[in-house]
């Protein structure tokens, strides 16, 4: 009996993780949706969310889906961070710096152009 519950647990905790990094087991298996080199070494991505946004979720999916390096800083639990996110002009979330062009929402088209 209870090795039935904690196999079950276990399958829960199992599909939890694999959403929750959905963009690096991705990539795994389509190698051919990974960012050129040259795009990702000059990528200087800082992604500022939290914990519960779904479209900063979304983001970093997209990021490590591509293979493209980033922070991410949650602005509710960092002060510090929400420091710098206030400087730059804030205004919502998800807000990303790619390589000093601010974009204030998931666009993934936006993102790619700015680390061009």
């Amino acid at each position: 009996m209870l090795g039935g519950v904690l196999k079950k647990v276990l399958l829960v905790l199992l599909v939890v993780v694999a959403i929750q990094n959905w963009g690096k087991v991705e990539r795994l298996f389509n190698p051919s949706q990974v960012a050129p080199e040259h795009v990702r070494a000059s990528a200087r991505v800082v992604l500022y969310a939290t914990e519960w946004c779904g479209y900063c979720k979304q983001i970093r999916r997209f990021l490590d889906q591509k293979g493209i390096p980033y922070q991410a800083f949650d602005i509710e639990k960092d002060a510090q961070a929400r420091k710098a996110y206030e400087a730059l002009g804030g205004g919502g979330i998800p807000f990303v710096d790619v390589n000093g062009t601010l974009i204030r929402d998931y666009n993934p088209e936006a993102i790619m152009a700015a680390l061009k």
